[in-house]
């Protein structure tokens, strides 16, 4: 079913008197599904994501006096990572607020180099099998983007992780600086994406949340990208695997 809003436009003649009153119906189908698309990431990161987080943490304190000096450690990383969890749940739902609200995204600028290096380095704890490796980026450069751009990232570097196939996944981050915008480009060793899933793995087209070979952190890493200003996509690595490539405005 077609969603639309409708207005009355009033039209007046050189005089200013009221010559022809004009209704208008304006197709929103589209921005009505994507608001309930957005709607539904609310609930799934607001609801299970959250209160699964606040399980696993509550079970990870009861742990603290039953672990000795070396399993402390890594317990307060385990603790320090789900409460940075339940942190990002909550700026994911000030910008589904704010996206449904048709207000427009602020953006800022973020210094890219931190955040990749940081994103990296949870990674490398979460995925001691995989190799990353940080190819000479620029630490100075600051593109526009707001917090979630740490979230971008995870999800792009997660996936190169999660889908790969390989004894031991790669993952190579580079950066390309222009004038007036940086690239960013991730790429791995997996079994790549098909050339008929390229258009729709983050979710364009006629994809949403529920379509199979969609994935939410995908669909929000995409969303997100295009929100700054910036352009996403997916190319094939060589010999094999996928390069995720962020494009980023520049804000210097």
């Amino acid at each position: 079913m077609r969603s639309y809003l409708y207005q009355q436009v009033v039209l007046r003649d050189e005089a200013g008197e009221v010559s022809e009153v004009v209704g208008i119906a304006t197709d929103i189908t589209d921005q009505k599904h994507r608001e309930q698309e957005l709607e539904l990431l609310n609930r799934i990161i607001r609801h299970d994501i959250r209160n699964d987080m606040a399980v696993v943490l509550g079970w990870a304190e009861l742990l603290e006096d039953h672990v000795d000096d070396e399993g402390c450690e890594y317990l307060q990383k385990i603790l320090a990572s789900g409460e940075h969890v339940v942190e990002l749940t909550e700026t994911a739902r000030e910008y589904v607020e704010t996206v449904v609200s048709d207000e427009e995204v602020t953006v800022e600028p973020v210094p890219l180099g931190s955040v990749l290096e940081t994103e990296l380095s949870v990674c490398e704890e979460s995925f001691p099998e995989a190799e990353f490796v940080l190819d000479d980026v620029p630490p100075d450069v600051e593109v526009a983007a707001n917090c979630m751009l740490s979230s971008v990232f995870r999800n792009l570097l997660n996936n190169a992780v999660q889908h790969n196939d390989a004894d031991t996944p790669h993952v190579e981050v580079s950066a390309v600086v222009r004038d007036d915008e940086v690239e960013v480009r991730i790429a791995d060793n997996g079994p790549g994406v098909p050339d008929d899933h390229k258009d729709t793995v983050f979710g364009k087209g006629e994809r949403g949340l529920g379509s199979p070979g969609t994935g939410i952190g995908l669909y929000l890493a995409g969303t997100l990208v295009t929100e700054y200003g910036g352009n996403i996509w997916v190319e094939d690595n060589e010999p094999t695997g996928a390069v995720f490539v962020v494009q980023l405005p520049r804000t210097e």
